[in-house]
């Protein structure tokens, strides 16, 4: 008799297993998330101002003619000038009405990206990890530290975002977060799915008690699973027990967020209105209001401090995904995003600069509503600290990243320069000087060699 391998068992159970729960959504998520040790118990306490920290990310670098190229400047990424001095090109004037809560780095990458083609890289903008494919060593990306650390004052340690949804591969990511052990975490990308997800503990057609069955139910299911996953982890071999220890971890992590959700349903929501929410825009033919309601949504969690860490990427490397398509459906261009990185033809900066400029709109968007959008500490843009860029200058150079910092005001960032940095100052600073302004002291991230010199107070 054939005896049944102990993988086959497990998977065809393990299937089952989630086949019940994986229609919640916690146990959805369970399937895409990563090791990490049990979070600390949520409490509603929230002391002083909220700080916050939201990551955007562009893919295929930027539009970067030569400096000499006078007929070509207007379409440069970077400013014009240093200092206080510098002057935003066409590409970036979208942001010009909040210079006084901007800043712009040069000269910055990931000591060890520099050498990697570019599309790569994007693995590593908020890990700083190694990723060269003979030892793929990645890392915990920035916003998880500081989720680690800020999650104690709301309902989730942070939002993972993106246009495409889920991981990728390697080198080719669709996420720009990463666990403890340097794996995706994957990111979601259907709004209407979103807000039902993460806004529907306002209440809704449900009252909290039946939201609280409803969670109970969904926490013995677990239990259920991890019993079940106990007794099949005795018959697995040392590699496959490898991997159901990786998945047990999940599982934890997820029993824990059941636990905080239960812990806050008492606790009513601030009052929004999502009105003004389009939560079915179609991406193959409106990709500003693809993008814009994604942001709509960030908006939203900021002012009701569902989280105060955030990561988007408005689109992926190398022409994966339908972000590739946005030059087409917002501009009319007849190629995509990763060929006009590519181009060398008459008339390629303007091209690829407007493009950019779009992406650049879409931002400011986000930004002008920050600087609107209120909560009892004022405006949102003061106690939210913005990072915007990419991975790689022009499409294959991963040195020179396009770097934005905006808002922050209340946290202590100070802004208003276009400042140049040599290869001896990582990027890894940056990401440092981020932590510190959300109150998240950490020694030392990545690589880091210290904090970005004068833009903090104190």
């Amino acid at each position: 008799m054939t005896r049944t391998k102990s993988w086959h068992l497990s998977r065809r159970t393990f299937l089952r297993g989630a086949g019940v729960a994986v229609t919640m959504p916690y146990l959805h998520a369970m399937e895409n998330a990563l090791p990490a040790a049990a979070a600390r118990r949520a409490t509603p306490e929230n002391p002083g101002a909220p700080r916050r920290l939201v990551h955007v990310y562009f893919p295929n670098g930027c539009s970067l003619p030569d400096e000499k190229d006078a007929a070509n400047a207007k379409w440069r990424w970077f400013p014009s000038g240093q200092g206080r001095d510098f002057q935003l090109t066409e590409v970036l004037k979208p942001l010009e009405k909040h210079r006084s809560q901007l800043s712009f780095l040069g000269g910055l990458s990931h000591v060890k990206s520099r050498e990697l083609l570019g599309h790569l890289a994007g693995d590593t903008w908020l890990t700083g990890g190694d990723v060269r494919f003979d030892q793929y060593k990645n890392t915990m990306s920035v916003d998880q530290v500081a989720a680690q650390e800020l999650k104690k004052y709301t309902r989730y340690p942070s939002l993972v975002l993106s246009t495409d949804g889920g991981v990728g591969y390697k080198s080719r990511v669709s996420t720009l977060s990463f666990g403890p052990t340097g794996k995706p975490i994957a990111s979601e990308h259907r709004q209407r799915a979103i807000f039902e997800r993460y806004f529907s503990a306002r209440g809704g057609e449900q009252s909290s008690a039946e939201r609280r069955k409803s969670l109970a139910q969904g926490k013995k299911i677990v239990d259920l699973v991890l019993e079940d996953s106990h007794r099949l982890k005795r018959q697995l071999g040392k590699r496959d027990t490898e991997k159901m220890d990786e998945y047990l971890t999940s599982l934890n992590a997820v029993e824990e967020q059941v636990k905080r959700n239960e812990a806050w349903l008492d606790i009513p929501m601030k009052p929004f209105s999502a009105e003004h929410l389009n939560l079915d825009p179609n991406p193959r033919t409106a990709a500003k209001d693809y993008l814009r309601a994604t942001f709509d949504l960030i908006v939203l969690a900021l002012q009701t401090d569902l989280t105060r860490v955030v990561t988007y990427m408005m689109a992926r490397e190398d022409g994966m995904g339908f972000g590739d398509n946005f030059p087409k459906i917002a501009l009319g261009l007849n190629k995509g995003h990763h060929t006009i990185s590519h181009d060398n033809v008459e008339g390629h900066w303007e091209e690829w600069g407007r493009y950019d400029q779009w992406f650049a709109q879409q931002f400011g968007y986000f930004i002008d509503r920050l600087a609107t959008v209120e909560d009892e500490h004022g405006p949102l843009l003061d106690h939210t600290l913005c990072l915007y860029g990419a991975c790689c200058s022009t499409t294959h150079n991963a040195r020179n990243y396009p770097t934005a910092l905006v808002g922050g005001r209340a946290m202590g960032v100070q802004h208003g320069r276009y400042e140049r940095y040599d290869e001896s100052t990582p990027f890894s600073n940056v990401l440092l000087t981020m932590l510190h302004a959300a109150g998240v002291k950490k020694e030392s991230f990545s690589d880091s060699t210290g904090l970005i010199p004068g833009l903090l107070k104190g």
